[in-house]
């Protein structure tokens, strides 16, 4: 059975960022995430685990001064110090949180910048990020987003960030999943998880059309939640999306799993 983490940036926005951590916990979830800490402490979001007994299973990070994907700085030719600073800076939240992973936003290709420059800057790096990783025994994470989602950015599709991870050619550097941003961008869904699940270190969960509970339009949510048992994946299965009404009055997706 898939072990699946809330994102609390999307759901749990009927109660205070801080309470959402014990309202995930109350619906049955044992991992959350987010894509940003709203302004909190680190001391505070580690508290609020702690309280709530959730486990957080992936921090992000794009630029010193934000998380959004449009700003990630990764693919930028000469802002290679702060790529490096926003990383160590990452690294001591992650690990104080207690959190397995670290996910970089590669940021969007501005005018004049050839892909070629950009692709060079990202795996340059990335090399230097998974070293950097790789004493404390952190995983790094890259993911596509889907052009309607995030026009310019450098990454939307699976083939492009397995073409990167290949380039950096580390061990603790994996793909970010996302079904929603695949199924926009190129489908074949159980093709990719088959061909590539060892590659896969987190997988994120919402539906198609409308990013919406993943238990209406397009894919066929059970049938991949079976596959990722068949295929042995242990790793988290992040619910990001909108809730439709309420967060817990659109769990019923997830009551078969324990949640809700």
């Amino acid at each position: 059975m898939p072990k699946f983490s809330a994102d609390l940036t999307m759901m749990f926005n009927e109660v205070d960022f801080l309470d959402r951590f014990r309202a995930a916990a109350d619906a049955g979830f044992k991992g959350v995430e987010f894509q940003s800490a709203e302004g909190h402490s680190t001391e505070v979001i580690r508290k609020r685990l702690e309280e709530a007994g959730v486990k957080l299973v992936k921090h992000s990070f794009s630029s010193a001064t934000s998380d959004a994907a449009k700003d990630g700085v990764a693919i930028l030719p000469g802002r290679e110090t702060e790529f490096q600073k926003c990383l160590q800076s990452a690294i001591e939240a992650t690990l104080a949180l207690g959190c397995p992973s670290i996910i970089n936003l590669a940021g969007v290709r501005p005018p004049g910048v050839t892909r070629d420059a950009c692709l060079k800057a990202y795996v340059e790096n990335l090399r230097w990020a998974t070293g950097a990783l790789m004493e404390p025994g952190l995983r790094l994470l890259i993911e596509p987003i889907n052009q309607h989602g995030v026009p310019g950015y450098f990454l939307s599709r699976t083939d492009e960030a397995l073409e990167v991870i290949d380039r950096v050619g580390a061990d603790n550097l994996f793909l970010l999943y996302d079904i929603y941003h695949a199924q926009i961008a190129e489908g074949n869904l159980a093709k990719t998880l088959r061909e590539h699940i060892d590659r896969i270190g987190h997988i994120h969960i919402a539906g198609v059309p409308g990013r919406h509970e993943p238990d209406f339009g397009e894919i066929k949510y059970p049938y991949l939640f079976e596959l990722l048992d068949e295929l042995g994946y242990d790793g988290w299965v992040g619910a990001e999306y909108h809730p439709r009404v309420g967060t817990v009055e659109g769990l019923g997706w997830a009551r078969g799993y324990g949640i809700g």
